[in-house]
């Protein structure tokens, strides 16, 4: 999987974000221990979950 950035994050729907969200962890969940892939795909959900919380209403 390509690394989602956060400046790509920001310009996708929510709908997308969610579904960006189940790709990144499925990609995460299939590769190897510490490959590039797994590593890129930990960091696309970190930054797809920060711009989802930014979205939030705050309470």
């Amino acid at each position: 999987m390509k690394l989602v950035t956060r400046f790509e994050a920001a310009s996708r729907s929510t709908a997308e974000l969610h579904a960006l969200l189940t790709e990144a962890f499925n990609a995460f969940a299939a590769a190897p221990r510490g490959s590039d892939q797994r590593r890129d795909a930990m960091a696309s959900m970190r930054n797809i979950e920060d711009e989802l919380a930014s979205r939030t209403p705050s309470l």
